[in-house]
């Protein structure tokens, strides 16, 4: 029996410490008409190949980001970094707004029909609707 639970409390213990993947979804302010998008049509936006929307970016550095990117771009955060610093030093479009986090993303993109953002699932409110889900 105590072998049992030896066993429970390690297995507790290391789902604890593996790292919670956040279900990313791209969300738009609910008054914008886009009800639903594919998948390249949000890489679109979030690799300059579209200005129709106005891409929000959550911090550089954050887990939700590099997820986002590989879901979504099939790229990593620097990569996708990279060709946007490209298409600015060409001239042909301006770096995302970047924000600190989901509830940042939400608050800009509920205030601008224009916006698209991706945030955690579990910070979805009435404020935005989901477009897409990353998977």
């Amino acid at each position: 029996m105590n072998k049992h639970i030896a066993i429970l409390i390690a297995a507790a213990s290391f789902a604890a410490a593996a790292p919670a993947m956040a279900e990313v979804v791209v969300v738009v302010s609910s008054k914008a008409a886009e009800s639903s998008m594919t998948k390249e049509q949000v890489a679109q936006f979030f690799l300059g190949k579209s200005s129709s929307m106005t891409p929000i970016d959550q911090a550089d550095s954050s887990a939700i980001r590099a997820e986002f990117y590989k879901k979504v771009a099939d790229k990593d955060a620097a990569q996708a970094k990279a060709l946007w610093s490209k298409l600015v030093f060409t001239g042909k479009a301006t770096m995302p707004k970047e924000v600190a986090d989901s509830a940042a993303v939400k608050a800009a993109v509920a205030a601008n029909p224009k916006a698209i953002g991706y945030i955690d699932k579990g910070a979805v409110d009435g404020s935005v609707k989901v477009v897409y889900t990353a998977q």
